[in-house]
């Protein structure tokens, strides 16, 4: 389906204290519209801070990133939210979902600062996503009246009720038992139909193996790039 990302010689530097960390030690990758990756890697590995700067929430200290066509690797703090509201989804082992708010307002959620989207659109758009992860018997519950797996198919839909271009899930079965893992990794990968990137990001072989490439890393480098 085209490129949709491509990153060359990325690094993260830290300085804590005394010592300087080298969370990404020259990274390149390309990714694709429509891709099912897994970033494979123990703590540690750079796994997690690739995810961040892939999904606009850091930056790095060197390199490049071609995202749709535009170098992102150098915007200001105003233009990397504008891509995560509009381009990235984000789904966490945790599920990360308000508990005051209803299922269709936890959704609705990621559009509350769009200024092309009214309250109506909002709630419609909310509705269609949780349609899309068979949630929408649930609109009116509260998260905690959920089970884990429907608490992460709500997460899903959060993370695609603005139609991103890349989906990152971190961690996403971590806290499910075996019965709902399959399931939400089949939902994340029903994803790559309508053209959306699925990143998994975890340290599990078992979830690595649901997607159509691996990316292995190891102090902060990719050790091995593969298709299955």
């Amino acid at each position: 389906m085209g490129s949709l990302a491509t990153i060359r010689g990325l690094r993260k530097t830290y300085v804590m204290g005394d010592e300087t960390v080298h969370a990404l030690a020259g990274v390149d990758l390309d990714f694709d519209r429509g891709e099912y990756v897994a970033i494979l890697g123990p703590s540690g590995s750079g796994k997690s801070t690739l995810m961040h700067i892939l999904g606009f929430m850091d930056t790095p200290t060197e390199g490049s990133i071609l995202f749709e066509g535009e170098e992102v690797a150098g915007l200001g703090a105003d233009r990397r939210a504008w891509y995560r509201s509009h381009r990235v989804g984000f789904v966490f082992q945790s599920f990360n979902l308000l508990p005051r708010l209803s299922v269709l307002e936890n959704v609705a959620l990621p559009l509350l600062y769009r200024e092309d989207y009214s309250e109506s659109a909002r709630e419609e758009a909310a509705k269609v996503a949780l349609e899309r992860v068979g949630m929408s018997h649930r609109l009116t519950h509260r998260p905690t009246q959920l089970s884990g797996g429907e608490r992460q198919r709500v997460a899903i839909a959060r993370a695609i009720v603005a139609r991103p271009a890349i989906v990152f899930a971190d961690e996403p079965t971590g806290n499910l038992d075996v019965r709902n893992v399959d399931r939400i990794l089949e939902l994340l990968g029903s994803l790559l139909a309508e053209g959306i990137t699925v990143v998994l990001v975890t340290h599990d072989l078992s979830v690595a193996a649901k997607a159509k490439r691996v990316i292995s890393m190891r102090s902060g480098q990719v050790q091995e790039d593969r298709r299955q």
